[in-house]
């Protein structure tokens, strides 16, 4: 049997040139693993990881379940166009076996089997599998749709921005958009002419063979499967050098994400797999404060991994961003934006320098004995009724407090590292684990969320438990050695982003301030917290730029009613204070206030 027609040319060049392309750039992103991912790969395979990556697949690169919670009409979109085409070829894989059995057939045969059947003589058709393919035509065809209604009315799917895109995005996408009319049309007038067909492909082709004489739809039969297989071949040629990659990106990731391997400060191979697992769905655009309360419509995740992925990524670009992570909570790709963001910045920044900061050697300005470590960082030493409040809570819980730096210290080194200078940073680190060694602490406390990230992320204290203030406040609570007095005063909480989205702790702090009034939520919580615009992650944006944030932020918390707003991070105080008209205090402030004794 005869499975090969000249129509079939583009698209046997187009599915060439992509899986070679494809080939080469796993096999190149691949090799250049360090021996540690390859260690954790081969220890991943035979092993549950497996499977729930497997699960991972279906559920997100398929159903696009994470699409669906951000945005349904988003979600249906994406899962038609995925698991739909996914259906039609596996269905149409099944078809072709279920009329020829077992026997080998060419790519182009099965993808093109309604063309091949009448010219190799198959004239009975199977009224289930043409219902089917049909009905899984017409389900990717309305994903279709909608997406050529997204790109003209994207407010009506729920977004106020759609992405911008490059030229072979722009190749890939129209070709995209004809893939399916294209071959709803072949295979409505191979239906005219031969019969077959259902409820779809069968009622077209009999309205075109009642309305068209048959010598008219006879010419337009092979241009039809022409015009099917060019959009085919195009996109497929564009497809590796779109943002499409990422049909065949994300599901690798999927599997090396479930073996462990992870982003770093700096740069390595498997980033390759994160940045072009990107589909520039533009999920991540509205989130953004930089571009809803600024108009800054070019520093986005997807503009940053664009940019990157064609290597014409510019510092004004990687520095100009909050790191708040209010885009990374949406990622329906669950893509590590900071940290690639991150190690962008070190590859353009960072200045190896092995004597910076050894001046450093010897300073230890830290104050008293105690298991229990204070470390209050740069900002909070700038807010000092937090530390003066954190006093009053140690003395009240009869703590013994090692204070490293209340009359100043060494910075924690992560405001240096999120500018990209993690070499100096590496330095600031070392200093302060040394400080920590030597005094024997067992517990250490900090007021600062940024801090907190750096100790519990990057500085492997062994033996030392890393505490925020409000979870260390809720212990003595629970533990009794803390007492507070119950109020009618009313609250409202910020969470930090650092503290929120950073480091997941929720909860504790608003278990504390219910301890001592009455909490009022913002429309803005939690996970979907905003930013105080006072990000030490960015480098770019001014003054000016930074208070808008902050009065639209505290315009917000404002508008809950409260009394005071409540927040557990010095640099996020400073922020609202500059914008809000009512009281604004830290969490340790309100305990402070309202001890019993």
């Amino acid at each position: 049997m005869s499975f090969y027609a000249e129509f079939c040319i583009p698209f046997i060049v187009g599915a060439t040139v992509m899986f070679a392309v494809i080939a080469v750039k796993y096999i190149t992103w691949l090799r250049r693993l360090p021996k540690s991912d390859w260690m954790l790969i081969a220890r991943g395979i035979a092993t549950p990881r497996t499977a729930a990556a497997v699960w991972e697949v279906v559920r997100e690169s398929l159903l696009h379940r994470r699409i669906f919670r951000v945005n349904p009409l988003l979600g249906y979109m994406h899962m038609s166009l995925a698991f739909g085409w996914f259906l039609l070829i596996a269905v149409g894989w099944i078809e072709t076996m279920a009329y020829l059995g077992l026997r080998w057939v060419p790519l182009q045969g099965h993808v093109f089997f309604k063309y091949f059947m009448p010219m190799n003589g198959i004239e009975a058709h199977k009224p289930v599998f043409d219902f089917v393919m049909d009905l899984l035509l017409l389900f990717v065809l309305s994903g279709v749709a909608l997406a050529w209604f997204k790109r003209f009315r994207s407010r009506a799917m729920g977004m106020k921005r759609t992405t911008k895109h490059v030229l072979f995005d722009r190749v890939a996408l129209t070709a995209l958009w004809f893939v399916f009319p294209a071959r709803l049309v072949a295979e409505s007038i191979t239906s005219g002419l031969h019969g077959g067909g259902s409820f779809l492909t069968g009622g077209i082709g009999a309205g075109l063979a009642a309305a068209v004489p048959p010598e008219v739809l006879a010419m337009a039969y092979e241009p039809a499967w022409w015009f099917y297989s060019c959009a085919l071949g195009v996109f497929f040629v564009a497809m590796p050098f779109s943002r499409y990659m990422h049909i065949f990106t994300e599901i690798p990731l999927i599997f090396l994400r479930h073996y462990g391997l992870r982003p770093e400060a700096r740069e390595k191979s498997y980033d390759n797999f994160e940045v072009q697992a990107c589909s520039r769905c533009g999920i991540c655009i509205d989130p953004c404060q930089l571009q809803s309360q600024l108009g800054i419509n070019d520093v986005q995740s997807v503009y940053f991994l664009r940019d990157r992925r064609y290597a014409m990524l510019q510092q004004k670009i990687a520095n100009n961003c909050l790191m708040c992570g209010r885009c990374e909570e949406v990622c329906p790709v669950g893509i590590n934006l900071n940290t690639l963001r991150l190690n962008s910045r070190t590859t353009m920044r960072n200045i190896p320098n092995e004597r910076r900061y050894n001046y450093l050697a010897g300073v230890d300005r830290s104050q008293g004995e105690g298991r229990v470590g204070y470390f209050a960082g740069c900002m909070t030493l700038l807010t000092p009724k937090t530390l003066a409040a954190m006093q009053r809570i140690f003395d009240a819980a009869h703590e013994d407090v090692w204070w490293a730096d209340k009359d100043g210290g060494v910075c924690c080194g992560r405001p240096l590292k999120l500018s990209g200078e993690v070499d100096s940073a590496q330095k600031m680190i070392d200093y302060n684990k040394d400080l920590f060694r030597r005094h024997g602490i067992t517990t250490l406390v900090t007021s600062c969320p940024i801090c907190l990230r750096v100790f519990r992320e990057e500085y492997a204290l062994e033996g030392v438990e890393v505490l925020h203030h409000s979870e260390y406040i809720l212990r003595l609570m629970r533990q009794g050695r803390l007492s507070v007095k119950y109020s009618a005063a009313t609250f409202t909480y910020h969470d930090p982003c650092e503290l929120g989205r950073g480091s997941g702790i929720y909860d504790e702090p608003r278990a504390v301030i219910e301890a001592v009034g009455h909490l009022m939520e913002p429309a803005h919580t939690r996970e979907d917290s905003l930013c105080c615009g006072s990000s030490v992650a960015n480098t770019a944006i001014n003054d000016a730029q930074q208070l808008t944030i902050a009065e639209g932020v505290a315009h917000e918390l404002d508008e809950t009613g409260a009394e005071t707003v409540v927040t557990s991070c010095p640099l996020c105080k400073k922020a609202i204070m500059r914008g809000s008209k009512r009281r604004v205090a830290d969490l340790s402030e309100i305990v402070a206030e309202n001890l019993s004794r």
